[in-house]
C-alpha cells in the first residue's frame, strides 16, 4: 500500500476462489494494519464453544443464560487459545484497541467479568484466535486477488446471523458472491 493506505477498519471478504480452509467463504475484519503487518479477526466463523465455556474455564460465573449460550467465533488461526472481545466502545477496559468510533477489540479479563454481569458493552462479540499477515503478506494476496475489501459495517457484524455476513458483505459492493466463479484472472 502506497503512502498511509492502510485497511484498519475494513473487511476482507474471501473470493470464491480461496482455497485456505482458515479463510475460504470468510470475512475478516482488520483491526490494525501498518507497514509491519495486518491483524484481523474472522467474524464469520463459529466454533463449537459458547461464552459459557469460555466464562467457566476462565473461573466467572454468570446466571445470564443470553450471555452463556452466546456463540464464539473463530477469529484465525493464530493463538487460538487466545481470546479477543470485539464491541462497541462504551468505555475502555484493560487491554483494548481502538479499531475506529464504531469498534473496539479488547483482550483483557475485566470486560468478560463485565459482560458476566449484565454490564458489558451494547454490542460484542467472542472470539479465540486471530489472523495475522507479515509485512507485505496481505499486499501480495490482494494483488493475486484472494480478497475483496470494503468498510466495515457495524449493521452486519452485529445484527446480521454469522452464516450470512459473507454475502452481505460482498453486497456493500455490489457483487452477489453467488455468482462469481471460483477462480481468479488479472486483466
Amino acid at each position: 500500500m502506497s503512502g498511509k493506505r492502510y485497511l484498519s477498519d475494513q473487511f476482507l471478504i474471501a473470493s470464491p476462489g480461496l482455497q485456505d480452509p482458515n479463510f475460504a467463504r470468510g470475512v475478516t475484519l482488520i483491526c490494525q494494519h501498518d507497514e509491519d503487518g495486518a491483524m484481523g479477526l474472522m467474524v464469520n466463523r463459529p466454533s463449537d464453544y459458547h461464552l459459557g465455556d469460555v466464562l467457566k474455564q476462565m473461573n466467572i460465573s454468570t446466571d445470564l443464560l443470553a450471555i452463556s449460550d452466546a456463540p464464539v467465533l473463530i477469529g484465525g488461526p493464530v493463538q487460538p487459545e487466545r481470546g479477543f472481545v470485539l464491541h462497541s466502545p462504551e468505555r475502555d477496559w484493560e487491554s483494548s484497541l481502538r479499531v475506529s468510533d464504531q469498534l473496539m477489540v479488547t483482550t483483557s479479563r475485566d470486560i468478560l467479568d463485565a459482560m458476566a454481569n449484565g454490564e458489558g458493552p451494547k454490542h460484542a462479540m467472542v472470539m479465540l484466535g486471530y489472523s495475522g499477515w507479515t509485512a507485505g503478506q496481505l499486499e501480495d494476496e490482494l494483488i493475486e486477488n484472494a480478497w475483496l475489501t470494503c468498510q466495515s459495517s457495524t449493521q452486519i457484524l452485529f445484527e446480521t446471523p454469522a452464516e450470512q455476513r459473507w454475502l452481505a458483505a460482498a453486497q456493500q459492493l455490489g457483487i452477489d458472491l453467488r455468482l462469481m466463479t471460483d477462480y481468479a484472472g488479472h486483466a
